[in-house]
């Protein structure tokens, strides 16, 4: 599914029209990104957790010519699913 598909479920389901659907579903999409990249943590009830978490500095290695090479702390977008979210993926 793509966010096209989205945005027609989203207009069908609350019978609504496409542009409308496709505002809520961009607004929302937005919101959450400007909350994560304020660090804020995002918890949906029984779907799951969106947040960030601090990567450490660390060194990596090419893989081919095993020349290692640095790769700086950064900051990573997360998602951890509910148990509700999972007990229906693995139930269907």
């Amino acid at each position: 599914m793509i966010k096209a598909d989205l945005i027609e479920k989203v207009s069908e389901a609350a019978k609504i029209p496409r542009q409308d659907a496709q505002k809520v579903v961009e607004t929302t999409f937005q919101i959450i990104k400007d909350a994560l990249a304020a660090g804020d943590r995002i918890e949906l009830r029984d779907f799951g957790v969106f947040l960030v978490k601090q990567r450490v500095a660390r060194v990596g290695r090419n893989p081919k010519t095993k020349v290692e090479a640095p790769i700086p702390a950064r900051k990573m977008p997360v998602f951890k699913p509910g148990r509700e979210l999972k007990q229906i993926v693995n139930t269907k």
